[in-house]
């Protein structure tokens, strides 16, 4: 009610609207909580967790995902505010088969921190391929550390999941096609039955970026990177304006087939490399980060599951100069190691949050 003496008192238009900008916060926090950055750590030149910790929290981005449980970094979190998809390393995942060590991982690195840090999902595994030696174990862990945040009474408040790659999906075009066959329908259809039975999502990592490179000829530039204005191709009904809706649809539809009729799909990672690659540069990046952030935050959904908001982070935050593989994957990041955002749009996408927070001080004053 301070606001509202405040406001009447000293009677301002531009103050009375500013009142009404933060009487519709909510609106605000619908849209870009869906939004969230991959916080990787492969490098020998970022900055400190704390840095870090700060740096989102001056962009305004409200939520993170971990690939392992760095202590350092969980403590930067506290107090916070910042949601956390916490991964469980692939390494861990034959341990974790066990009750008795399930439970101490989640001990050890959920509920020590759990009162002041906002756990949203632990990701038990990342993208382990189906034919591999640990793949065996991804559903026994997952189960596991289910068990254990059920048992200290969070399984409301925390997710638990396994983050899988949309390339395991058969026959992903047209979407409604989608399937898992062979080892990966072996693999991922008794996790998806856990999922739906369990009301928890499935992670997905999406990256048009390398449907494109792999198939320049069929996949063109524009359409991967939401430009394209033209050549639509039509699923039925459903016409697809981008490649990223046509790859999310062709896993919905595959995780339906698979029994997962309400299985949710968090987008746990999407990107585009700014060097090192085909079609990777500065320009392209940014086209696809500003386009990927206002398609998520724009609430229409994909045309299989329209209206609906897609949970998406973004990878990464930081070039990270100790990954393997090709060129383009020390390029992924948002910001460079020293801090400085590498594309323009990212200031003007994270500055909403800050702004808003900074006119509901004024208006109390």
């Amino acid at each position: 009610m301070a606001v509202f003496r405040a406001t009447i008192r000293y009677y301002d238009p531009f103050l009375l609207y500013l009142l009404l900008l933060v009487l519709f916060l909510p609106n605000f926090h619908q849209t870009d909580a869906q939004i969230g950055v991959c916080n990787g750590r492969l490098g020998n030149n970022l900055p400190s967790s704390q840095e870090v910790v700060k740096l989102y929290k001056s962009y305004g981005i409200r939520r993170m995902r971990m690939y392992d449980p760095n202590p350092q970094a969980l403590q930067a979190l506290r107090g916070s505010g910042i949601e956390l998809v916490l991964d469980v390393p692939n390494n861990d995942l034959e341990g974790l088969a066990n009750t008795a060590t399930a439970s101490k991982w989640v001990q050890d690195n959920v509920l020590n921190y759990n009162l002041d840090v906002k756990f949203r999902i632990i990701a038990v595994g990342n993208e382990v391929n189906p034919t591999a030696r640990l793949a065996p174990f991804v559903l026994p862990a997952v189960t596991k550390i289910y068990d254990a945040i059920a048992s200290a009474g969070l399984k409301d408040q925390i997710k638990v999941s396994t983050a899988t790659y949309s390339a395991l999906v058969s026959n992903s075009f047209p979407p409604s096609k989608g399937s898992f066959d062979g080892a990966s329908g072996s693999f991922m259809g008794p996790i998806i039955n856990f999922l739906n039975n369990t009301n928890n999502p499935l992670l997905v990592n999406i990256y048009p970026y390398f449907s494109h490179i792999g198939n320049q000829q069929n996949v063109p530039l524009p359409y991967a990177l939401f430009t394209a204005t033209a050549g639509f191709p039509q699923d039925g009904q459903n016409q697809y304006r981008n490649l990223f809706d046509a790859l999310l649809d062709a896993v919905y539809s595959a995780v339906e087939k698979a029994g997962g009729p309400n299985v949710e799909i968090v987008v746990s990672e999407s990107g585009w490399p700014s060097a090192g690659g085909p079609s990777a540069s500065v320009a392209n990046a940014g086209t696809y980060y500003r386009n990927l952030i206002n398609h998520v935050q724009g609430g229409s959904g994909t045309p299989k599951r329209p209206g609906r908001a897609i949970e998406t982070y973004l990878f990464a935050m930081f070039d990270e100069n100790q990954k393997s593989g090709a060129e383009s994957e020390i390029h992924f990041g948002l910001f460079s190691p020293n801090k400085q955002p590498k594309y323009q749009i990212l200031q003007n996408t994270w500055s909403t949050r800050p702004l808003v927070e900074s006119l509901v001080l004024y208006c109390t004053i």
